[in-house]
């Protein structure tokens, strides 16, 4: 199963529209956005691929709260399943136990992927490329059990994305 993560899109709508194209190229089967997503616009973006996404609200997301139940959007920490895969995500780093088998956060813009006994805890990076030139997302590979990781980034002034899978 291919999971697509995206974070900190902010007011960035271009970037956050070539992010989720980028990932939906890549074959993934879920989108999962840890926060800071501030328009509906993103939301609506991301209902409108079709696959079965999440959110959590982002300290920048107050304004969408008033959408709560009309995106799948919810409050952090947000403990689903993919299939059998158990996940925990937020935006803010707070949550950070190993009580399920992934754990997807956000806020610090920066890429993160590390493995504790089984648990993937992995942040994607910024879509936004606020904190440096590049726009990030990434996939997470699941098979068997076990985790494949590729960081996606590309500089602004770039049309290809740049791959980089992670040793876990």
């Amino acid at each position: 199963m291919k999971i697509g993560i995206l974070s900190d899109s902010h007011r960035k709508t271009k970037l956050h529209k070539e992010a989720i194209e980028h990932l939906i190229s890549q074959g993934v089967e879920y989108l999962l956005h840890a926060g800071d997503i501030m328009l509906e616009e993103h939301l609506q973006m991301l209902e409108d691929t079709k696959l079965p996404y999440a959110c959590v609200y982002g300290n920048n997301d107050t304004a969408l709260i008033a959408l709560h139940g009309k995106y799948n959007i919810f409050k952090e920490p947000y403990y689903f399943k993919i299939e059998d895969l158990k996940v925990k995500m937020m935006h803010l780093p707070y949550f950070m136990s190993a009580d399920v088998d992934m754990v997807v956060s956000g806020h610090t813009h920066i890429f993160e992927a590390s493995l504790t006994n089984e648990t993937l805890f992995i942040n994607s990076g910024e879509v936004c490329a606020r904190e440096k030139p590049l726009t990030e997302c990434a996939i997470v590979n699941v098979e068997n059990g076990k985790f494949e990781v590729e960081h996606f980034f590309r500089e602004l002034n770039q049309e290809s994305w740049t791959k980089r899978e992670v040793d876990l």
